[in-house]
């Protein structure tokens, strides 16, 4: 359900490399139970904020606060424990295993299971009724025995997706979710994002305006390290300087 209340926010967010100032003074707040597309031309500075707001880098200055805790000083293992899980952009799963496998070692952490490493894989078995609903709940039900390596790469990108469920996350956070996908592929996650953010928050680094117009409740546009525009896709869409930043590309 959408909500006026901020999950995750930022204020002043700032990031300089030896003097090159990355991200400048971004503030930000996402909404819980919408999904929120972060856009802009290629170097805007979308990837750094991204990874400012998943504490994989710490920012110069700002704060970074998630359902109303402080989380700027916090590692990114520390932050997914309290809900905010992220995706990347390079499909990360254990490709000689099968796709119940993956997802079965992704439900270890939840389940207190991760440093057991004693235990049988008989014993892990308790684990397969939730892995396989959330391999069903990505469509990857016909491919629970596959190895991933055969997977297409849009159904990788499903696995990964179906993985990061698996620590039940309030919000998560893709980087790029239907990059280097053809039209089939990009149409199945979409619907997938869609099935996720019914009942989770989603912010998503989208280069595919279309996706974007399709899917996202709110949209910040990132040029030069600086918020340019934010808003609905078609108020962003409208503003003379959101075109000019993207010098009338096309919608492809």
């Amino acid at each position: 359900m959408v909500s006026t209340q901020p999950i995750l926010s930022a204020t002043g967010l700032t990031m300089e490399f030896r003097g090159f100032v990355a991200v400048n003074n971004v503030t930000i707040a996402v909404n819980e139970g919408t999904v929120h597309a972060l856009i802009g031309p290629n170097g805007a500075g979308k990837t750094t904020v991204f990874n400012l707001l998943t504490k994989f880098l710490t920012p110069t200055r700002g704060q970074i606060t998630f359902r109303g805790s402080d989380i700027t000083p916090l590692k990114p293992a520390e932050v997914a424990r309290l809900g905010l899980v992220r995706s990347f952009q390079i499909s990360a799963v254990f490709p000689h295993l099968t796709v119940l496998d993956n997802v079965r070692i992704a439900l270890q952490r939840p389940s207190n299971l991760a440093t057991q490493f004693w235990r049988s894989s008989s014993a892990l078995s308790v684990l397969d009724e939730r892995a396989m609903a959330l391999i069903d709940a990505v469509g990857l039900a016909n491919y629970a025995h596959l190895p991933a390596v055969e997977l297409s790469y849009g159904r990788k990108r499903a696995l990964e997706i179906a993985t990061t469920l698996a620590l039940d996350p309030a919000m998560l956070l893709l980087d790029e979710p239907m990059a280097g996908m053809g039209h089939e592929d990009i149409g199945r996650i979409s619907d997938l994002i869609r099935r996720i953010a019914r009942d989770r928050t989603v912010l998503m680094v989208e280069h595919n305006l279309n996706v974007v117009a399709d899917l996202c409740d709110r949209v910040t546009v990132l040029a030069r390290g600086e918020i340019l525009a934010d808003g609905s896709y078609e108020t962003v869409s409208a503003d003379p300087r959101v075109r000019e930043a993207y010098m009338g590309t096309e919608h492809d």
